[in-house]
C-alpha cells in the first residue's frame, strides 16, 4: 500500500464517518440521555461492531453474505425491526437533568451497559454496512503483498476516525443537555428517532447492485 493510497483512504473515511448514520445518532442520543460516560460505552460498542465486520471482510466471509440472498434478507429484516424499535424507544424517552439525576437517582440515567449493547446491536444488524466494507476496503488493498496487515491498518484507521466523529456527536448531545430546554431536548430525541425510522425505511427498500 502506497502513501498516496493511504491518504486517499483517509479522506474517503472522513467523508464517510461524518455522514449521519444510526451509530452517530445513537452517540448523540446517548450523550443526551446519559452523558459522556454512557456515550463512551455506546461508542465502544459501535467500534467493536465495526471491528467485527471488518474482520469478517478480511477473512473473506463477506462474500457469503453477498452470495446468499436469503441470509442477506434475514439480517436486513432484523436490522429494520431493531431500528424501528429503537426509534420508538428514543421517541418516548424523556430528557432529564443529568446533574440532578446523578445526584438523586443514578438509575434514572441511561446505563453504560445499555448504551454499549444497543450500539453494538445496531452496528452488527445492518448487512448494508458489511457489504459496504466488502466493496470499499479491498479497493485500497494491494494484492501482491500480505493482505491481513493491510486490513488491520485500514480497519484501525477507519475505526479511529469513526470514534472521533462519534465523540463529537456525543459531546454535542451533552452540551445540548446543558444549554437547551427540556422541550428542545425532546425535539432532538424525536429527531434522532425519525432519523432511525428513515434509516430503517432506506434499509428495507435498498437493493444491492445487480440484485
Amino acid at each position: 500500500m502506497t502513501l498516496d493510497t493511504l491518504l486517499l483512504y483517509l479522506v474517503a473515511s472522513v467523508a464517510l464517518a461524518i455522514t449521519p448514520g444510526p451509530t452517530m445518532l445513537l452517540a448523540m442520543s446517548n450523550g443526551i440521555a446519559g452523558g459522556m460516560r454512557a456515550a463512551a460505552w455506546g461508542i465502544a460498542g459501535a467500534s467493536l461492531g465495526a471491528a467485527f465486520l471488518i474482520a469478517v471482510v478480511a477473512l473473506g466471509l463477506g462474500s457469503l453474505l453477498a452470495a446468499s440472498e436469503g441470509l442477506f434478507n434475514a439480517i436486513r429484516a432484523a436490522g429494520v425491526a431493531y431500528l424501528v424499535w429503537l426509534g420508538i424507544k428514543m421517541w418516548r424517552s424523556q430528557p432529564i437533568d443529568l446533574r440532578a439525576a446523578l445526584a438523586a437517582s443514578p438509575a434514572d440515567v441511561l446505563r453504560p451497559r445499555t448504551a454499549f449493547l444497543r450500539s453494538l446491536t445496531v452496528a452488527l444488524s445492518n448487512p448494508k454496512t458489511l457489504l459496504f466494507f466488502a466493496a470499499f476496503l479491498p479497493q485500497f488493498v494491494t494484492s501482491t503483498t500480505p493482505q491481513l496487515p493491510q486490513y488491520v491498518l485500514l480497519g484501525a484507521v477507519f475505526i479511529g476516525i469513526d470514534t472521533c466523529v462519534m465523540l463529537g456527536y456525543a459531546a454535542a448531545g451533552t452540551q445540548a443537555v446543558r444549554w437547551l430546554s427540556r422541550r428542545s431536548l425532546r425535539m432532538i430525541n424525536r429527531g434522532c428517532a425519525a432519523g432511525m425510522w428513515l434509516l430503517a425505511a432506506t434499509l428495507a427498500v435498498w437493493r444491492r447492485p445487480g440484485a
